[in-house]
């Protein structure tokens, strides 16, 4: 990520924490987090505020257009540019597959899908303005999830969201090409978070993996940032599958 200016959507806990401390350890020389909490936005700017790089943090509620302007045009107040947008704001209910009720729905809809959309378009509307850096002039980065593509009964939900993101990160590609934005996606499977470990997951995602455990954090966090990263000049409209050949089992 070096010389990198990258805002992180969701960076307030979990990969999108630590992502942010990571793009610092990989030579971003700025970074921005957006997230519902502002406390916890700050906190993972801090080891980006140790290394005395230029921070800033915004808060909003990304299923509101405009809040997600407001939020975005906040950080590029501060930070002047953004060269890599990754969006990792994301809500993962469970719920049976006939139970699923219209608030969940709209929840997951409005956080998933809206919320990345929203992001999306104000990350594009800036980066077709600047001057490009090895003829990119931005990068978006999109979690999905490998449930986009099995079945999922248990928070179908969910994976209709995700398989909704990898579209829209297509249609984005194929829209902003012509402009030097790559538009691409990371769908990690299970990762042994600490929301996991503390949920009682860790099992489960073990008998779903061939290798036996669930993925790392750092083994997801890595190709996220691959992809954003200045290595990545011609990649575009790709969703980039992390799954410890779970996605073939």
């Amino acid at each position: 990520m070096k010389d990198l200016s990258v805002l992180i959507v969701g960076g307030g806990a979990g990969l999108g924490a630590l992502l942010a401390r990571m793009a610092v350890e990989a030579g971003a020389a700025k970074i921005g987090i957006i997230d519902i909490n502002q406390e916890a936005a700050e906190a993972a700017l801090e080891p980006a505020k140790a290394k005395g790089l230029p921070t800033a943090a915004a808060t909003g509620d990304i299923q509101v257009g405009p809040q997600s302007h407001a939020a975005f045009d906040a950080i590029v107040s501060k930070l002047g540019r953004v060269d890599t947008l990754i969006n990792c704001a994301a809500i993962y209910p469970r719920r049976p597959l006939l139970e699923i009720t219209d608030a969940e729905w709209d929840a997951s809809n409005g956080i998933n899908i809206k919320g990345t959309y929203h992001m999306m378009v104000a990350a594009v509307r800036h980066m077709q303005s600047q001057e490009p850096k090895a003829q990119v002039r931005g990068r978006i980065v999109n979690l999905t999830s490998v449930d986009a593509f099995k079945a999922h009964p248990q928070n179908a939900h969910y994976a209709a969201t995700k398989a909704a993101v990898v579209s829209l990160t297509r249609s984005f590609a194929h829209h902003v090409a012509k402009d030097g934005i790559l538009v691409n996606s990371v769908a990690p499977a299970g990762m042994a978070t600490e929301k996991a470990k503390a949920l009682g997951f860790l099992e489960e995602l073990a008998k779903a993996s061939p290798l036996g455990r669930g993925a790392e954090p750092t083994e997801i966090a890595e190709w996220v940032l691959m992809t954003g990263g200045p290595k990545n000049t011609y990649m575009t409209g790709e969703n980039v599958i992390v799954s410890g050949g779970y996605i073939y089992a």
